[in-house]
């Protein structure tokens, strides 16, 4: 057993119980919203981790099970989004939107090399770009349903002077939806410095040195950010065109 992995015991889950009641109480107290809303994150957490990992072991068994695993990742990400962003009836095109980010990177470092075609390799790798990509999906989405909302005067007088629908949608909606990158370039830029994110962390504790670690967290960053712009695009698009909506 590797001497820096996270062994599970009385402290552990004492530890977690205390960070999420913690953190529960300042959500609580602070207004911030529902304190039972976090617990309920940490529960799920929990769960749905344990599950995975007693599935996990038959999926990197066996290579079409692992497709089927990360096709599962995908459409729980496409669903999440969609959810986000309003109605279930956005599923297609928050999917579209994750697709068009995770399917590129994940062909080009599959294809180059760069991640070898096991089990082991794939699941992981397709799991942070894929949770990556729902993230900015999300956020585009909603920032950018926000700001034709609240700017919605803005876009008629874009109207009123000859803009088609779609480019005065973008004209509103654009600048707003591309903040959805700013964590993803504010983690790229200040990795090593601020945080060690976690597949580097992760390779570490798999017994790998800092070096092959590094190399990994980096193309893990760079893989996020182009997969994250292109969906951040791809929705932007979709809302402006009135395929990603509020409406049901």
């Amino acid at each position: 057993m590797n001497d820096a992995a996270i062994t599970f015991g009385p402290a552990l889950v004492a530890v977690l119980v205390l960070l999420a009641v913690a953190g529960a109480a300042v959500v609580q107290a602070g207004g911030l919203g529902r304190g039972q809303a976090v617990l309920v994150a940490a529960g799920r957490a929990v769960a749905q981790l344990a599950l995975v990992s007693f599935v996990i072991t038959a999926v990197l068994r066996s290579a079409p099970l692992t497709g089927l695993f990360v096709l599962l990742m995908f459409g729980i990400a496409a669903v999440t989004s969609a959810r986000r962003a309003g109605p279930l009836a956005n599923l297609p095109w928050t999917a579209l939107a994750i697709a068009a980010g995770v399917a590129p990177v994940l062909a080009l470092v599959l294809g180059a090399g760069v991640v070898p075609p096991k089990p082991i390799a794939v699941v992981p790798i397709a799991g942070i770009v894929i949770g990556g990509a729902m993230t900015a999906t999300s956020q585009a989405a909603r920032r950018a349903l926000d700001e034709l909302k609240a700017r919605h005067g803005e876009y008629e007088a874009a109207l009123a002077l000859g803009f088609l629908p779609r480019p005065a949608a973008l004209e509103i909606c654009r600048p707003s939806a591309g903040h959805a990158l700013i964590p993803a370039l504010d983690q790229t830029r200040t990795v090593g410095l601020v945080t060690l994110p976690g597949a580097y962390v992760g390779v570490l504790l798999g017994g790998a040195g800092p070096i092959e670690a590094g190399l990994t967290q980096v193309l893990v960053l760079i893989g996020l950010l182009a997969a994250e712009a292109v969906s951040i695009l791809v929705t932007v698009q979709l809302v402006a065109a009135g395929k990603l909506s509020r409406a049901a």
